[in-house]
């Protein structure tokens, strides 16, 4: 078998060249890098990865379906975090990321087959029409996979803990004494169902009727909406005190919404909002709202599915709920 050493010698240069020519090192001149490339390849010479690949009948390799309905790709701040957290620690144990799409040049295909194409030894899913129907035919497959934020009875999840995260914010809303709360909900899913049903039950708690007139729905991430639905809950004969939102952007269009009205937050109107992201982090006024772990959701989307590649038989399919933390911003007042 050709080793690093055998290039070297074809070359006429150190191993450590060879090995950096064939890292992309950017210390290592175009020319030089192509010369030992095709030396390597002419001679049969084999990676790590190749032959840790032919060994084990793996391609050390997993795919992460990620596709949301507002194209937002990596611009999706909490996603981005979860997916970030995902290849860290898939990284870690000694696996490239792959993403997954419908299409190979001008061929289109079905994620399964774009999965069996690339060869991924497990897909993770995040931010997905999980009922579509391409969707639905890879989670029934034989290829490991693990979901984010959406449940499926023989596939492992990691969700955000959205019954226990709405109702911490329902209940600090409440001891600051607000009893006319409205929330702008996101679309039908079941983190939405979720958090909508904790809502309801925690309000119901402390005592709280919640107007029919109160709850909304909209799009998450969708500040154009909320800013229109804000404006029109301040419209009501009797609007309410604190409004609830999908997430921290939806917030922000909210909050644009108050001010075109010379309303001021919160003396005159609360709100809070969903995710923690760093938009908030770095507003001018802090949001109160709910910080979702994305990292630590992404770190154990990893641990699992790589459990499920290599462990198989042992590895049980469960659902793990990640809590969040409450973060109080500047935007609740107090009113008893």
């Amino acid at each position: 078998m050709v080793s690093m050493r055998d290039v070297a010698r074809l070359c006429g240069v150190s191993v450590s060249t060879v090995s950096k020519a064939l890292n992309d090192y950017s210390d290592i001149g175009e020319e030089t890098k192509k010369k030992i490339r095709e030396t390597a390849k002419a001679a049969g010479y084999m990676t790590n990865a190749s032959l840790r690949a032919m060994k084990s009948n793996r391609s050390w390799s997993l795919g992460v379906l990620f596709h949301d309905e507002a194209h937002s790709g990596l611009t999706h701040d909490f996603f981005a975090a979860v997916l970030e957290g995902f290849r860290q620690n898939a990284e870690l144990r000694g696996y490239d990321i792959t993403f997954i799409n419908n299409r190979i040049a001008e061929r289109k295909m079905s994620y399964y087959e774009y999965c069996k194409f690339r060869g991924v030894d497990g897909v993770l899913i995040a931010c997905v029409d999980f009922y579509d129907p391409d969707v639905q035919s890879l989670i029934q497959s034989s290829i490991p996979v693990v979901t984010i934020d959406h449940v499926f009875d023989n596939r492992i999840a990691v969700v955000s803990d959205n019954v226990n995260g709405m109702a911490s914010l329902v209940d600090y809303v409440c001891k600051m004494g607000h009893t006319k709360l409205a929330y702008i909900h996101g679309e039908r899913t079941s983190v939405t169902r979720s958090r909508l049903g904790s809502f309801y039950r925690s309000a119901a708690e402390h005592g709280v009727e919640i107007p029919e007139a109160y709850i909304r729905s909209s799009e998450f991430r969708d500040t154009s909406s909320a800013r229109r639905i804000t404006s029109e809950l301040l419209s009501l004969p009797d609007p309410p005190t604190c409004i609830f939102y999908p997430d921290d952007y939806a917030a922000a269009g909210g909050m644009h919404a108050i001010r075109e009205r010379h309303l001021r937050i919160p003396d005159d109107i609360s709100i809070v909002g969903y995710d923690g992201i760093m938009l908030n982090r770095v507003m001018e006024l802090k949001v109160t709202t709910l910080r979702q772990d994305a990292d630590g959701m992404g770190k154990t989307a990893a641990e699992q599915l790589v459990n499920l590649v290599e462990k198989p038989r042992t590895t049980m399919v469960e659902h793990i709920i990640v809590p969040g933390t409450i973060v109080e911003g500047e935007s609740v007042k107090k009113l008893n």
